[in-house]
């Protein structure tokens, strides 16, 4: 059976906030299916599941940094309120409230980005602890390899765009 939401783009929505990878109440709402206040009224029905390591609500300080962080925005208009953030553990929970077959399927398909994601980081570690184990073992001579390869293991870092409010160029 195809994917309800392909992988990579639930790849794309998991965000590292405060510390911890974690998805927007308005992205999982749009995977799930459902509006995102029938999302934030489900959790609320079922506060005791959702402990602070499960689930926060965006401070206005983060809300307008992530915004002003989307050239094209999906957000929409104004909001009148900041979107909730879910940890893995609480993406997990929400199966659970939204009882629904869509819910369950989303969800595995989540749990499955966030096991690749640990498994990429993890791999990436490994190869950086072995890259510097070999560089200590070798001379001046191949420095410039092992430059190139960090500088390859980089995350790439996209090009900000010019927003331009006057027409001007």
């Amino acid at each position: 059976m195809s994917a309800l939401v392909p992988i990579e783009r639930i790849e794309r929505t998991i965000l590292l906030i405060r510390g911890h990878k974690v998805m927007l109440s308005t992205d999982l709402a749009e995977m799930y299916g459902v509006e995102p206040r029938a999302l934030v009224q489900a959790v609320k029905r079922n506060r005791e599941r959702f402990p602070k390591d499960f689930m926060f609500q965006l401070s206005e300080k983060e809300f307008a940094n992530l915004k002003s962080q989307f050239v094209t925005s999906s957000w929409g208009g104004l909001r009148r309120a900041r979107p909730y953030a879910f940890t893995e553990q609480g993406v997990a929970m929400l199966s659970s409230v939204l009882n629904s077959k869509r819910a369950v399927l989303v969800n595995i398909g989540i749990m499955r980005a966030f096991v690749r994601l640990r498994d990429m980081i993890a791999s990436n570690k490994a190869l950086a602890r072995r890259l510097d184990d070999l560089e200590k073992k070798y001379d001046r001579q191949f420095k410039i390899v092992f430059d190139a390869i960090r500088e390859l293991m980089a995350p790439p870092v996209a090009p900000r765009r010019r927003i331009d409010f006057h027409g001007e160029r």
